[in-house]
């Protein structure tokens, strides 16, 4: 689902109505960069102006690493950059004071890291700041003695002990969606339904393609044009209006292709265990004071992915995946809710995608099981505007 992440087109709308424009697009990694076969994502300085320190790195994780500052600090685009840029992609490149903090910080915790840790990414922009544009240098008693927020899942579960099985509950989730052969049968669906974006009210409809084994596709449809996000099986890419994105296709690499990827995979979850590998169980979480199981996989065993499953009924409640910038991971969670028969496999028609620079919500209102699906609808997007 995207139906289950929802990429840089929905980021790109909500983004834009919030003024930044697309700054902090998408949560992705440091990994070089890697796309499919025969695409190249473009790098950082070619297409941005005055690009002094994050340097070699696809434009994807470059505004990945803005979205890391921008939630550390508590800031947004136009805190760091000129009043003058939130219209204008030429005028993010000019210099402030601010900007020029901000390259002696990445410099300085890159140093940290190399002196202190062997390299180890152990301190960040949110170690210090916790959402703050200063550090806080002195303990806080309001902090000390008031009641603690609850405690967050680590980002990666260790094996410790005695390992946990994950097949009793990965399987009862298959069991819970209708069983392997109910949805062994169902290998193509065309949903439509409605995004609504954070902030906002009015609702936007969106249509989803998705195809057995690996091939999905979502688009917005924007009232200045549509937002796309689709995956071949291989190549995954993203799309959007030219007004809203100085790349207005582009090529996914690493986390976020490998976050297209599991979107795809788990349109058709009863391969699911053979999509992700390095899987382990983790100790029993909470969401909303509701117990739940929480078992990881990956699929390189670079990117975590995290899932909460109700031990009640079996479904999926949430995912949390993870993806590096240079700065530190960029995690985002998909909350799923409405669970309804299709074909006489349960799907959720409700889910809130929630990440670093923003909050949606998507609700399905019809899905079409095992029809016809032209294959262009997962080709390489184009760009759009009304």
């Amino acid at each position: 689902m995207k139906m289950i992440v929802l990429l840089s087109s929905e980021r790109v709308r909500i983004l834009n109505n919030l003024g930044a424009i697309t700054v902090c697009l998408m949560a992705v990694t440091l990994a070089g960069g890697q796309t499919g076969p025969g695409e190249k994502p473009p790098i950082a300085e070619n297409v941005f102006k005055n690009v002094q320190v994050l340097k070699g790195i696809p434009v994807d994780q470059f505004m990945a690493t803005m979205g890391f500052i921008s939630a550390s600090l508590g800031m947004s685009c136009t805190d760091c950059h000129i009043a003058e840029s939130g219209g204008s992609w030429e005028k993010y490149a000019d210099d402030t004071e601010l900007k020029q903090t901000t390259r002696k910080m990445l410099v300085m915790v890159s140093a940290l890291n190399r002196t202190y840790f062997g390299g180890r990414r152990e301190v960040t922009c949110y170690s210090c700041h916790r959402g703050g544009d200063r550090p806080k240098v002195t303990p806080s008693l309001v902090e000390l003695y008031g009641a603690p927020p609850p405690p967050e899942p680590p980002d990666t579960i260790e094996e410790t002990g005695q390992p946990r099985p994950t097949d009793p509950i990965l399987d009862e989730y298959i069991q819970a969606l209708g069983g392997a052969q109910r949805l062994a049968k169902l290998t193509s669906f065309v949903a439509k339904g409605t995004y609504v974006g954070f902030g906002e009210t009015d609702k936007t409809p969106l249509e989803i393609f998705a195809k057995a084994p690996e091939q999905r596709s979502m688009i917005v449809h924007t009232t200045i044009g549509d937002s796309v996000t689709a995956y071949d099986g291989h190549i995954g890419w993203t799309a959007a209006p030219a007004a809203n994105t100085p790349v207005p296709v582009l090529a996914l690499s690493d986390g976020e292709l490998e976050g297209a990827k599991l979107d795809a995979d788990l349109s058709f979850p009863a391969g699911l265990k053979q999509a992700l590998r390095q899987w382990r169980a983790g100790a029993p979480a909470s969401i909303d004071d509701r117990e739940v199981q929480v078992v990881q996989g990956s699929s390189d065993g670079r990117y975590p992915v995290n899932f909460y499953f109700d031990p009640k009924s079996g479904l999926l409640l949430r995912v949390v995946r993870y993806s590096e910038s240079p700065l530190g991971l960029n995690p985002t969670q998909i909350d799923y809710a409405d669970y309804r028969e299709v074909a006489g496999v349960k799907m959720p028609f409700r889910w809130i995608v929630t990440w670093l620079s923003g909050r949606s919500t998507i609700e399905l209102t019809d899905v079409q099981p095992n029809v016809p699906i032209d294959a262009a609808k997962f080709a390489k997007p184009r760009s759009s505007a009304h």
